[in-house]
């Protein structure tokens, strides 16, 4: 499994990238293969405030329907459009071009409060 050093990470298996006070966020690679074939992304809507751990959007594929939540407070500022038209980019580049939504940062603490690459690895069982 790839999980980039860079990144925090949820027991939900989202991914956060933080740069400045906006964090991109998205599925883990491990998340994407447990899925399997990704075929349909319902992006949250740009504008909306959200809790941390809020249901924000819906990832589809061939094997289940799961809830994306908001990893962070905050509110978002931007969905990944070309999920739209291709969603299987979540499964083949998962965290880079299969990002799924931006959100600005309203609390440091909530990044803090992440798990860090190794542990979840642990989490896991990598």
């Amino acid at each position: 499994m790839n999980v980039p050093e860079k990144f925090r990470y949820t027991a939900d298996h989202e991914w956060i990238l933080v740069e400045g006070d906006v964090a991109t966020v998205g599925i883990t690679d491990h998340a994407q293969d447990e899925l399997t074939d990704i075929v349909f992304v319902e992006l949250p809507e740009v504008g909306r405030e959200c809790e941390k751990e809020e249901a924000i959007a819906v990832v589809e594929s061939v094997k289940a329907a799961s809830d994306i939540y908001a990893p962070i407070t905050g509110e978002i500022l931007e969905g990944n459009e070309a999920l739209e038209d291709d969603p299987a980019l979540i499964n083949t580049d998962p965290h880079l071009g299969g990002w799924i939504f931006k959100i600005k940062i309203t609390d440091a603490a909530d990044v803090e409060a992440l798990m860090d690459a190794d542990a979840y690895k642990a989490h896991i069982g990598g």
